[in-house]
């Protein structure tokens, strides 16, 4: 996928002007080398906690890997003017996590939190690999029905319903039926 290959190649143009080896920057996330070669070179789909975590490692915002402009002022974005999505895995690199992504703010430089729109598939047996990274979200329930696993509870979120938690706590999204879901959900990650 074309993403994949611009995700990786800004990741690998950042580390090498910070003057990062693979080596280190696997071993400051916690991953293996090959997992960041895989990255790299778009041969990996990353979980959302995978590019945290390299944009703290990296001293970058979150949103640097989807950027395409930086703009100052604000950004507005239209009804059907979302970006086409960018695809995630799970924490396990399991590209079936079933969430596309659909950022609202990539012209905007310099912010703190990103706002997406995200596709949720259907899941009437969703296999949950929890994850965690530094930070916080907030998601509101657009249309359908959604799950999140946080920690040892489960929470069930209808049309309307909305929740905010820590990320630092192992956690996961996922339809709570065998119907699609649509989010907004605000992602803040410190760097």
């Amino acid at each position: 996928m074309e993403e994949l290959n611009l995700i990786g190649a800004k990741i690998t143009a950042i580390r090498l002007n910070k003057k990062i080896t693979i080596k280190e920057l696997a071993e400051r996330c916690g991953f293996s080398e090959k997992m960041v070669e895989k990255l790299e070179a778009g041969a990996a789909i990353p979980s959302l906690g995978h590019l945290i975590k390299i944009a703290r490692v990296l001293g970058v915002r979150l949103g640097t890997f989807m950027d395409d402009l930086d703009h100052l002022g604000p950004v507005v974005t239209r009804k059907g003017e979302a970006d086409s999505g960018n695809h995630f895995s799970t924490s396990n690199n399991e590209a079936g996590s079933g969430l596309t992504f659909h950022p609202l703010a990539g012209d905007k430089s310099g912010r703190h939190f990103e706002p997406f729109l995200i596709d949720i598939a259907a899941s009437p047996a969703p296999v949950t690999h929890l994850s965690a990274h530094e930070g916080e979200e907030f998601i509101y329930v657009l249309s359908g029905e959604i799950e999140i696993s946080y920690g040892r509870e489960n929470y069930h979120l209808s049309e309307g319903d909305s929740i905010y938690y820590d990320s630092v706590v192992d956690h996961h999204v996922h339809a709570a039926t065998d119907e699609a879901a649509k989010i907004l959900a605000v992602v803040y990650a410190p760097l």
